[in-house]
């Protein structure tokens, strides 16, 4: 990058797993109190900013371009721009890749970027035919016509709803919920229900172990209209276990599959900032930064594979900086699933794969354990999925700093058979 790009800051919601029904906050509400909690402690104003960016997958009629919506709640003012991204599970990274090429252009100089999704208000929906009946209904004057048409309403057939999340989740192009893309690593890799379910464990038990040694210092509590106060992340299980895990029944291939639900990320409601700044800006107003993003990439690939992502990005910033998998410090690879996080260290371990896919040599290597989600990730945390992208990147800097550590990327599949990954440096 011709100039340096610093993250100063950074703050999210606790991640809030989707329960029976509509969820305590719109997505507007989360994204406005965790960056109302970010910008108070600068120490410059809102109407400072230069832009505010915000991804968002599925955003609610009513927040229309919400970006706009959450930088006039912050107190931005109208003079400041605000729009809304979306790149599926990258949302809130493609904001920051959004803010870094501004700040690139000289365009802009401090950014508040970031995501969100309320998923838990994801719609019901009627069906063509029940929206044509509607439409029907509606071109009719004379009772008796009316009363003729409503005879012909069959409720089984045009009253089931159709359920919003789930066609969000699903790929249109070749008609397989992001699962059953996951199930297609799982087969390929010889990727069995066990590991699977050991992963999921481990996840929950290093979010635990997160929680307990203060590691997630970037959530600030939201309080909802009842002045209720949200504070963590309430997805974790404490009694998560291998028994626990074997009594769910495989849920995107019943017959043949092994993923299930506590082995997928959770549907979560959530929102994350990072507050992105040039050196000017720095200067200006005498940040103290987290650490500098000093590159990202995108690369596509079969949507039927789409949970490899993190492999196609990932490996090209580590090819131009001449840096092999092990020279990285700490990793956030998004937990989509169980299945497809242990797929992309497989791939990378895979001759053939990497020779073909890749265009590498050889096999690339692999990620240590340790160094590898080490305070969990969307299996135990949630999966907000306009959030993830941004809170992956805030996270992982904190985590650098904490173990005085220089390097680490941050990389995320996304539906549609895209990857997205950022590599950052610390300021220790």
């Amino acid at each position: 990058m011709s100039k340096t790009i610093y993250v100063v800051d950074g703050a999210r919601t606790p991640f809030l797993k989707a329960q029976k029904g509509p969820g305590p906050f719109a997505a507007s509400d989360l994204a406005t109190q965790a960056g109302r909690a970010l910008l108070l402690r600068q120490p410059f104003e809102p109407s400072d900013l230069d832009e505010v960016i915000l991804g968002c997958a599925a955003p609610s009629p009513d927040e229309t371009n919400i970006g706009r919506m959450v930088a006039l709640r912050l107190g931005c003012g109208k003079k400041v721009p605000g729009w809304t991204v979306m790149r599926n599970c990258a949302s809130g990274m493609q904001a920051i890749d959004s803010a870094i090429a501004n700040i690139q252009s000289g365009r802009s100089e401090l950014v508040l970027a970031g995501g969100v999704d309320a998923l838990s208000r994801a719609p019901l929906l009627y069906s063509d035919a029940m929206v044509r009946w509607f439409a029907g209904m509606m071109s009719l004057r004379t009772a008796g016509q009316k009363l003729q048409h409503f005879l012909k309403l069959r409720p089984a057939a045009l009253l089931t709803p159709v359920i919003g999340l789930m066609k969000g989740l699903t790929d249109p192009v070749v008609g397989l919920l992001m699962g059953q893309t996951a199930e297609n690593l799982a087969w390929r890799f010889g990727i069995d229900r066990r590991q699977m379910d050991e992963f999921a464990v481990r996840s929950h038990l290093r979010a635990l172990a997160g929680r307990e040694a203060g590691n997630f210092a970037e959530i600030v509590p939201v309080v909802d209209a009842q002045g209720k106060v949200y504070a963590e992340d309430d997805g974790v299980r404490a009694d998560a276990s291998m028994a626990g895990m074997a009594k769910l029944k495989p849920f995107f291939d019943k017959k043949y599959g092994n993923i299930t639900a506590a082995n997928s990320s959770q549907i979560t409601d959530g929102a994350a900032w990072v507050l992105l700044a040039s050196e000017e800006a720095v200067q200006k107003w005498g940040l103290k930064p987290l650490g500098k993003i000093v590159d990202s990439q995108w690369s596509g690939l079969e949507p039927e594979q789409m949970g490899l992502g993190p492999v196609h990005a990932s490996t090209p910033i580590l090819q131009r900086h001449g840096l092999a998998l092990s020279d990285v410090d700490y990793w956030e690879l998004n937990e989509a699933f169980a299945a497809q996080v242990l797929g992309c260290q497989a791939a990378w371990k895979d001759e053939a794969y990497c020779r073909e896919q890749l265009g590498l040599d050889g096999a690339f290597g692999g990620i240590a354990d340790d160094r590898l989600n080490v305070d969990g990730g969307a299996v135990s945390i949630g999966h907000p999925v306009g959030a993830s992208g941004a809170r992956i990147v805030l996270h992982l800097l904190h985590v650098l700093r904490r173990n005085k550590a220089k390097r680490g990327v941050a990389t995320i599949c996304i539906g549609g058979g895209l990857g997205g990954a950022m590599l950052v440096e610390s300021l220790n």
